[in-house]
């Protein structure tokens, strides 16, 4: 199969993360799941004009290319690992400025401002340092994202799993969006979180 709808897909993603300025021109990463093979964004390509020709297909079990010879993204075996380990259909990985802020403070983004974000991110969990295209970063992402679908990577990133790319894009649009309102907060003495119960009743309509 060539899977030609599903890298559209991918590459249209991609092109949506830039176009709504969570990721720069040449910045983060884009996969899917189809059975046993990843697609992926390339490496060092413009992410904003991005076709289906430009996705390249990745054994799952292996990491191998398939049919391709594209220059694979450093973050490929994060993703392959993510799929190895979890039930998650789709990765997006990219470096939106209020997230990207909070993976370097020692701070959390807040969830519980707005009902949307506790429903769809529950917890925000930072990933340990570890060096940007590595076995290590691989490892420790993919083992988070277990029981966490938006991770903030220490002094990297951000990313977000979903089971369709829609998913996936909707929680890194929404946790930007929490980063920056938990930016804001800041300038006010107090904020009417949603606690107790009220979390609770979210988390039961997951």
């Amino acid at each position: 199969m060539n899977y030609q709808e599903e890298k559209a897909l991918v590459a249209k993603t991609m092109g949506r993360l830039y176009l709504r300025g969570l990721t720069t021109a040449t910045g983060g990463n884009v996969s899917a799941r189809c059975g046993e093979i990843m697609l992926i964004t390339p490496s060092g390509k413009d992410k904003s004009s991005l076709t289906y020709d430009d996705i390249a297909q990745v054994n799952i079990e292996t990491g191998e290319q398939i049919g391709t010879n594209f220059k694979l993204s450093i973050e490929s075996e994060m993703h392959r690992q993510i799929y190895l380990k979890t039930n998650a259909l789709a990765v997006v990985h990219s470096h939106p400025n209020f997230a990207s802020l909070f993976s370097a403070l020692d701070e959390k983004i807040n969830t519980h401002l707005i009902a949307e974000t506790y429903y769809l991110l529950d917890e925000v969990i930072k990933v340990p340092y570890e060096l940007m295209g590595t076995k290590e970063l691989a490892e420790k992402v993919s083992t988070y994202a277990k029981d966490h679908v938006a991770l903030l990577l220490e002094n990297h990133g951000a990313l977000t799993t979903g089971k369709t790319l829609l998913s996936a894009f909707d929680r890194m649009e929404v946790l930007e969006q929490s980063a920056k309102l938990t930016y804001l907060s800041k300038c006010f003495s107090n904020t009417n979180d949603i606690s107790g119960d009220r979390l609770l009743a979210i988390a039961a309509m997951r």
